[in-house]
């Protein structure tokens, strides 16, 4: 197992890099987002890398982050996902927006990605929602991008009305989601907030 690759960039595509290692040029895979981040042809660039060995291929899949590495792992444990698919993923999607999309169980956003149908991503929310930790400013930096304007849980009635639905089986993604998108929520107490947030969850 590499489990990183340190040296000069040789060459440098939108879905590939090679990288020169004390001599060595080794053929990394990587996603645009990835290519985005690099410096250009000779600098010196760090990559973490996952190593996939099949039968007729040897390939190196690079990030430039370990939380990048860490979602990438993560996807190719769901059937039906390999490394090339989980890569396709990652090139609509930074880790951020993905763990978003996972969380709040969009599947639209998780279709985009080339190769990746509304089955396959159903099986990525179901499999990995409970899997990945949920992250309150996370979920408020999504929100508030895809809507312009601030959303979390930041007065005790919202944080009430959250854990709330929490504890009747809906996502905390779902359940920020749903409570910040209730009208007139500054007049509210928890319990009025949880029925009006219980209303969007249908």
């Amino acid at each position: 197992m590499i489990a990183f690759v340190s040296g000069i960039v040789e060459d440098l595509g939108p879905d590939n890099v090679v990288v020169d290692v004390g001599g060595v040029g080794y053929n990394v895979k990587i996603s645009p987002g990835t290519a985005g981040k690099l410096p250009g042809v000779g600098e010196r660039v760090k990559l973490y890398t996952y190593t996939s060995v099949r039968e007729d291929a040897f390939w190196l899949y690079g990030f430039s982050t370990r939380a990048d590495l860490s979602i990438f792992k993560k996807l190719i444990t769901v059937n039906g996902v390999g490394p090339k698919g989980a890569l396709a993923v990652l090139s609509v999607m930074d880790a951020d927006s993905l763990r978003y999309a996972i969380l709040s169980g969009d599947v639209k956003a998780l279709s985009k990605a080339p190769g990746i149908g509304r089955r396959t991503a159903e099986r990525l929310i179901l499999e990995l929602k409970d899997k990945l930790p949920y992250d309150a400013d996370l979920i408020s930096r999504e929100i508030a991008a895809g809507d312009g304007e601030s959303m979390s849980a930041d007065t005790p009635e919202k944080q009430e009305a959250v854990a709330a639905l929490v504890s009747l089986g809906y996502g905390q993604a779902e359940s920020l989601k749903a409570v910040n998108a209730v009208e007139g929520i500054a007049s509210l107490d928890s319990g009025g907030i949880l029925k009006a947030a219980l209303k969007k969850m249908f």
